[in-house]
């Protein structure tokens, strides 16, 4: 029995030290992120989270987290910027691949429509890696110093080759036609909208 109640206090010992540990990570709408992360060598710090709503009812899709080698508030900056980023989408609803589809083609039309007739097929490459997201999920982007953007979800890993492409893809959020402006304010550090 003594044996017992010591395997319980040491177990209650050990939820309360994650507890602990989850209390100091930084949260945008109840959603945790690491302060810090590595990125094929490099740490990455986190630079801002922000609230991803659509529609005129403000629905809430995703909390985004940008991750860069050191804090940034200007966004043209970090775009010219040559080295490595991480952008992470944590679904808070379910989003069908056909949605995400059409907003990503919407969005690069916004972001970068000159760059639209050399980076169609890119965008078909991104298109055809996208599938149905579930709430708690997460997709993330990684800008890869002079070869493009890595893509993950649901475990799967792609890269899709070029800087233009994975310039015209962090300025979806950080350009000048963000999905809504609270989520760019958000990922330059202006706090979780």
């Amino acid at each position: 029995m003594r044996r017992l109640a010591r395997c319980g206090a040491g177990l209650l010992a050990c939820f309360v030290a994650l507890a602990a540990a989850g209390a100091g990570a930084p949260q945008c709408h109840g959603v945790s992120f690491a302060p810090q992360i590595a990125v094929d060598g490099s740490t990455l710090v986190l630079n801002g989270l922000g609230l991803r709503q659509a529609t005129i009812f403000r629905v809430n899709v995703y909390v985004a987290a940008l991750y860069l080698p050191r804090p940034a508030h200007d966004p043209q900056a970090i775009l010219d910027s040559p080295g490595p980023a991480e952008l992470v989408l944590h679904f808070v609803r379910n989003v069908g691949a056909r949605d995400l589809r059409e907003h990503f083609l919407e969005d690069f039309g916004k972001s970068a429509p000159r760059e639209m007739p050399a980076l169609r097929q890119r965008i078909g490459e991104l298109d055809s890696f996208l599938s149905d997201v579930k709430r708690g999920e997460r997709m993330v982007f990684v800008r890869l110093p002079g070869s493009g953007v890595r893509l993950e979800l649901h475990g799967v890993r792609k890269t899709i080759a070029g800087s233009d492409f994975g310039r015209a893809l962090f300025s979806i959020w950080l350009g000048s036609t963000p999905p809504n402006p609270e989520l760019k304010t958000g990922l330059l550090g202006g706090g979780c909208g």
